[in-house]
Parts: C-alpha cells; structure tokens; sequence
C-alpha cells in the first residue's frame, strides 16, 4: 500500500487511490487518509471510494461506516455520490438498505433524489418481485413532483412482465406511443423477454414484428432471446426463420451468443447436421468462439455418436490456448462410454485429474458409463475410489446409478447391501442427501425381474420408512412383477392397497392388472375392471382396448370383441396393428375367415399397414379351413410386399400343406427355409414327423 504524504490534498489522495487495483487496499488507504490530521476527504473521493467498494461484494458492508462519516463530516454531495450506494445495495438484494438511504438523502448528503434514485429503487423493488412496495412506490412519485421518464416505464414494463400481466405491458407500450414517448429496443425488448420466458412465443413473435412496424431499431439481444425461446418449445423451424431475418438484416448481427443458441438449439431438437452447419458458418466467418460454443459443438458431436468429431473440436480449442472446463471433459467422457471406448476413457479420466477437472457429475458419468459396457469391477472400483477420496460429493444421483448398474449387471444382492448402507447413512441427515426414488425402484425393478417379490416388497418398505412415498411408476413395476410371477392374488391384493399408499392406479396400472387377469382366464373380473375405469372416468386406451379383446378372444366371445373393436373405431380412435392382428386371429380361431380378410384389407383405411404376424394369422386361417388356394395368395403377398418369413411363417405353410395332404409341396417348402438359413424348429420337425405317420397309418 502506498504512503501518504504529510500534506495530503484530494487530487493526490485520489491519484493514490486509482493506483491501488485491491479494493482492500484501496479502503484501506482511505481509513489512512480519513485519519490524517487537518485532512477532509471531498465528494470525489467518496465517489471514488464508493464505487471501489461497489465493485467487491464482501466489502459492502462497509459502506454503512462511510455513509455515517459522510453525514459527520457533513460533506454536501450530488446526487451521483448516494447513487452508487443504493445501486450497490439494490444489485446485491439489499432492498431495504437502498430504501432506507434512498429516503434519508437529504439529511444525510444534503441532496435530493432526482428521477435516476427514484428509477434505481422501483428496478430494485420488481427485481427483488417486491411487486405491492413497487406499485405504491411508483404512485408517489407525482406527489414527489418527479416526472417519470423512458426509463421508468420500461422498469414497469419489467414488473408487468414478472407479474405475467402482458396485457398491461401492451396497454402500456400503446399508451407511450401515443402519448409521444417513444418505446425503445428496452421497451420491446423487455416484453418480449417476458413473453418468450413464459412459453408465449407466438406473442412475443407479434411484439418483435410490431417493432419493425413502429421502425424501433432492433438489436442482436432481441433475436438471442426469440431463438432461444423457440427452440425451447421444440420449434426448430420458426427459430431458424427468425435466423435467417437476422442473417440478412443489414443493421443487427449475430454475436457468438447467438450462434451458441443456434448450435445448442438445433442439437436439442435432434438436428445435429443443422448445428454443425451454423458451427461451420461461425468458422468461416471467423468469429471468435468462447467456451460456451465449444462445449456446446463437443457436446453436438457426443450426442450424434461422434465421439471423433468432439476430440477433433477439443484438439482444436487446446490449439486456441482455451482451456476447456469440467463440462468439456464431463461431455468427452460421457461420449467415449457411449461408444463403448473404455480405454479412452480412463486416459481421459487421468487427463481430467491432471488439470483438477473432475466433479461429482464426473464420477456419475464414468460410473454409468462402466455399467453400462459391462465393466461392473471397473466400475466398483470408481465407486471405492470417491469413497475414500470424496465421500463428501456422492449424492443420490450416484446412489441411484450404483444400485441401478449393479442390478442390471445381476448384482442384485450387492445392489441391496449397498441401499441398505446408504440408508444408514442418512438417518441422522435429510431423506435428499444419500438415496432417492431412482435408487428404491431400480432395486425393486431388478427384484421383480428375477422372481424375488419378497425382497421387492421388502424394499418398498424400506422406502416408505424412508420418508419417500413410491410414485406409480415404482408401483407399476412391483403389480407387473406379481403377475409375472402367475401371483395374481397378491397382484390384486397390491392393487387394492395401492391408494392408501399415496399411489392411485393409473390407466397403465389398470392395464398391467388387466392382462394378468387375462392371462389367467378370469375373464368377469377384467370386465368389471374396465367397468371400474370408467366409473372413476378414467378414459380406457389402445392398449385397454387390446387387452380387453384379446381375453373376450381367448374366451371365445370374439363377437364381443368384434363389437368392442366397432366401438373403438366409432369413438374416433385409430386401432393400430396389434388390435388389427388381435380381431384377425379371434375370428380366423373361429373359423370366419371370410371377415378377417375384409377386415385386413380395409387396414390401409385407417392408414394401418400389416405386419408379419397379420399375414402369418390370415394365411394359418386359411389353411385352417382347407382354402389351400387363398393361403397361397397370402404367402405370395408375404413375398410380394418384401416381408421375410421366419420359421413361424414356415411352420404354418408346413402345417396347413400337410393337412391338405400336399407332403412333396411341404418338403419343397422345407428346403426352401432351409436354403434360406431358417433353422427348423422342435415344432417344425413335430409337423412333419406326425404328418409321416398320419400317411402311413
């Protein structure tokens, strides 16, 4: 710090204090020269001082102690001096500081506010969304006799905006406009930012036109915010309409932000081709990139599966001396597990310890990413790593990815040990820090999976004894679980519990009970559940629809499906092919072939196309009925639509030539599977073998 002189006069002191670039040292300095003998510092340097301290947040409080000497020394200043103070106040949410001082200035600094002091709080007030203080404060500034000018009408513009009243923000513009106050880019700009934060992009499109219309001069801010906007709504289209208007606008140009919205925007929307192209249009036009547009182009070329073309990106930036952050490296490392690339990774993982650019979202990729590429000793290995390294980062996330990874890789009992040393863990600490919903229906899912309903109910316990309520989706899978495992009592038991768990059955939950009675042929009781959707005015869906005909179907009541289906087809809905190949399969069951064909061939009506399996139905109908000459038709269009039979295709032709007694053409059609590498099946042979001894016998 510098030495003052003896004599000291402000021009000097001033000099001293511009010199220091510390704002500690600066402040000290001034504590130097406050105590000087026969020294009073002036308004220039207040302002000097002010502004210093203004510009370092933990030497705010500060300026309370040299406000006090302003008013001791009894320093007349003008209004910029008190300015900053209630500037640093309001911009660091201390409202009611900037308030109090605001209020006080005449006393304190022997001036009045002017209309910028006024401006300064009421921004303050709809910044902090102190919305009733900043009408009332508004109201008294004609009583005050202060006149409010462009400025202030922008700031109500803002409030309007964060009180989602737009109307009022139009009625407000209009009212500028005609009383000669002309609105400016702020203006506009503000509305619109407004506008697109709320989703209203059509609006805010409507104001951005309006400025074109009233001839305000746009700027590059007001395009950011529209593309942005309209790529959040997944409108890629629109967003590049609005580009393609700025492109070739002669007064506004893009500015990197804009070009960094456009790369992220496109990328978002899937169109990783389209962000490549505005990346390479930023190259040639030689515009300087920032990290953002790195991260942002890296991550573009990861999430195509051009893990390649990220490293090509990041080579290019180390180029550049830019030095790439841990979002970079989280996205490279994310990409190489991606591609299966596990011996990159581990070379970029020591890269990233090198440069100190690893974070708890780091170890939550790799740990993933080993997982996922079957690397689970790898991946164990991580997880005891940030255990004795960093126990303090593992969140939930890295819980629930463990327990996750660890039960997809069959470790399920390990999946378990941990979930339960995890819980330990936090029961002296909120239910957010170690486990969450994630962690608990990963370890029933998996539980589920390999019959273990048990330990899944178990651990559904344990959640709710956790503090965590399961969500349906939790729910869903431990019903389905019962029913896979033919435990359609404890199913209906689970079901019937689930709403005082917090857990009302959804549509889906419906579904999954519905088939299960199906498949268990207890027919009445999936009926009175469809019944029970509709009671609680839940609306039944292709898949209730499906579910329902297939059991009437399986129940032989295929003229109870059929008129299901005519319902279906009355009420709007489009059956899809499933349902298409469920009727179909019903009546050929029954024999009515004749129906089931007019029924397929009015599929392209409803914009429905055939798969395999409508074919494969149709054609076993047939032969079922000994209409050998229709079944070949429909083995011919198998063929003519480019369709592959498989061996199922092959075994109903095998079946129905050799009940139509036709063996030579059956052993044809053999041949025929095999020069096709179709393997027989044990079921192919089973036709053959009995079709042999039926003709000897």
């Amino acid at each position: 710090m510098a030495e003052l002189p003896k004599t000291l006069f402000s021009k000097h002191l001033l000099k001293l204090l511009k010199s220091e670039k510390d704002p500690i040292s600066a402040l000290s300095l001034f504590d130097s020269a406050i105590r000087h003998p026969d020294y009073t510092p002036t308004p220039s340097v207040f302002h000097h001082i002010f502004r210093r301290i203004s510009q370092s947040p933990k030497l705010l409080p500060q300026l309370a102690r040299i406000v006090n000497l302003i008013q001791a020394k009894k320093c007349i200043c003008s209004e910029d001096i008190p300015l900053i103070v209630i500037k640093a106040y309001s911009s660091n949410s201390m409202v009611d500081q900037a308030l109090d001082l605001f209020q006080r200035m005449t006393e304190i600094f022997g001036c009045e506010p002017g209309i910028r002091s006024y401006n300064t709080l009421l921004n303050a007030l709809a910044e902090s969304n102190q919305f009733n203080r900043a009408d009332l404060f508004f109201r008294n500034f004609r009583r005050m006799g202060v006149f409010p000018n462009l400025e202030t009408y922008n700031i109500l513009i803002k409030l309007f905006c964060k009180k989602k009243q737009f109307d009022k923000a139009k009625e407000l513009l209009n009212w500028m406009s005609e009383r000669g106050m002309v609105p400016d880019v702020f203006s506009y700009g503000t509305l619109i930012n407004g506008l697109a934060k709320s989703g209203e992009m059509t609006s805010a499109l409507k104001v951005f036109d309006e400025m074109f219309e009233r001839e305000v001069t746009t700027d590059v801010m007001c395009y950011n915010i529209l593309i942005d906007g309209l790529f959040k709504k997944g409108d890629f289209l629109k967003a590049n309409e609005v580009w393609e208007k700025l492109v070739n606008s002669s007064s506004v140009y893009p500015n990197v932000g804009t070009y960094n919205a456009m790369i992220d925007g496109f990328c978002k929307c899937g169109q990783f081709q389209e962000s490549l192209k505005i990346w390479n249009r930023m190259k040639e036009n030689n515009r300087q990139m920032d990290l953002i547009t790195y991260s942002t182009v890296i991550n573009v070329f990861c999430e195509s599966d051009n893990i390649e073309g990220g490293m090509t990106v990041f080579k290019e930036m180390i180029d550049k001396n830019v030095s790439p952050d841990v979002a970079i490296y989280n996205a490279l490392l994310n990409g190489y597990c991606h591609a299966g690339k596990i011996k990159e990774c581990f070379n970029l993982w020591d890269l990233m310890e090198k440069d100190n650019c690893r974070n708890i979202i780091s170890f939550n990729i790799f740990i993933k990413g080993l997982f996922e590429n079957r690397k689970v000793n790898e991946a164990l290995s991580l997880w005891k790593q940030l255990l004795h390294e960093n126990p303090s980062l593992i969140n939930s996330t890295t819980y629930g990815i463990l327990i996750h990874g660890l039960c997809q890789n069959g470790y399920i009992d390990k999946a378990f040990t941990i979930l339960k040393e995890a819980q330990g863990k936090s029961k002296s600490k909120s239910k957010s820090n170690n486990l969450d919903v994630y962690a608990f229906s990963s370890l029933i899912n998996g539980f589920c999976n390999v019959g273990r309903l048990n330990d899944a109910v178990c651990v559904l316990d344990l959640m709710v004894t956790h503090g965590y309520n399961p969500n349906t989706n939790v729910c869903n899978t431990l019903l389905k679980g019962f029913i896979q495992a033919h435990k359609i009592k404890d199913a209906i038991n689970f079901f019937d519990k689930m709403a005082t768990r917090g857990c009302p059955p959804t549509i889906v939950t419906y579904n999954t009970l519905i088939d299960g009675l199906c498949k268990s042929q207890r027919f009445d009781e999936a009926y009175r559940l469809v019944k029970e959707i509709l009671e609680k005015g839940l609306k039944p869906d292709m898949i209730t629809n499906s579910l329902l005909m297939r059991g009437l179907c399986q129940d032989m009541k295929v003229e109870l499906a059929l008129k299901l289906f005519h319902q279906v087809l009355d009420n709007g809905f489009k059956p899809d092919v499933i349902m298409y190949n469920i009727i179909i399969h019903g009546l050929c069951s029954t024999r009515n072939v004749g129906y089931a064909l007019e029924l397929y061939l009015k599929m392209d009506e409803h914009k429905c196309v055939p798969n395999l399996v409508t074919l494969n139905t149709l054609m076993e109908g047939f032969y079922k009925v000994r209409d050998c000459i229709n079944a070949y038709v429909i083995w011919g269009r198998i063929l003519k639509i480019g369709f592959q039979p498989d061996i199922i295709s092959y075994n109903i032709v095998l079946k129905g030539l050799c009940s139509c007694h036709k063996m030579n053409d059956a052993i044809h059609c053999l041949n025929d599977a095999v020069a096709m590498e179709i393997v027989p099946s044990f079921i192919t042979w089973n036709i053959l073998v009995k079709a042999v001894l039926k003709s000897i016998g």
